[in-house]
């Protein structure tokens, strides 16, 4: 079983994905931790994020995988936890930039890919029914709207310490929607068979019993 999340920032598609597959019991990929670790990788080498060669390379030799501890599931980049470090305000506003680069993403997705043979999976990210797990059993769309979107990233970043400025989360959000929806390889859209779960007036254990209910169907 393949189940692939996609959507846009903010959404809360990363935490019902990691809920739904430890209901499911199927292992959990989180792509864009993937992308958000390599783009930590790339700033702390100050390496120009607008360089593709480069972050190409960065990628193709830069170890990237999970662990769990306690339960939770940690982000491990050339041997570093960055489980909190990849959701700081600088990764979030280089890591589009990072993820548009088309050799990137299709070293990224090989390396996705290979995570989930075999084995039953729940996969988020933004391209995850079309260019990673086209296959999918389920591929679910999971979106909100901006306001709720905006709220939820800054009770994310409050809870970890940074000052917030909404206006600017906002502005933000959207940019990041735009890099998404038009970049030329990978990008963010909803497939014919996408299944949209809209979570702006749903709680998180809402939108999970909406999946369990479509998936047990």
């Amino acid at each position: 079983m393949k189940i692939a999340i996609d959507g846009p920032a903010g959404a809360g598609k990363s935490t019902l994905a990691r809920w739904l597959a430890e209901k499911l019991n199927y292992i959990y990929i989180d792509t864009g931790a993937m992308y958000r670790a390599l783009t930590w990788e790339a700033l702390r080498k100050e390496i120009d994020i607008h360089n593709a060669a480069i972050l190409a390379e960065l990628a193709r030799t830069t170890d990237i995988h999970f662990t769990i501890d306690s339960r939770s599931q940690r982000v491990i980049c050339n041997g570093i936890d960055v489980t909190e470090q990849i959701r700081s305000p600088e990764v979030n506003s280089a890591v589009s930039q990072v993820a548009a680069h088309a050799e990137v993403r299709q070293l990224m997705v090989s390396k996705q890919q290979q995570m989930a043979q075999a084995v039953a999976v729940v996969m988020d990210g933004r391209d995850i029914g079309e260019c990673v797990l086209p296959d999918a059993n389920y591929k679910f769309y999971i979106t909100a709207s901006i306001e709720e979107r905006t709220r939820r990233r800054a009770a994310e970043l409050k809870s970890s310490g940074y000052e917030v400025n909404e206006q600017n989360i906002s502005q933000e959000i959207q940019n990041r929607d735009y890099n998404d929806t038009h970049r030329t390889t990978g990008a963010l859209k909803v497939l014919e068979d996408s299944i949209i779960v809209d979570t702006s007036n749903l709680t998180i254990e809402e939108a999970l019993n909406t999946l369990l209910e479509i998936i047990g169907r």
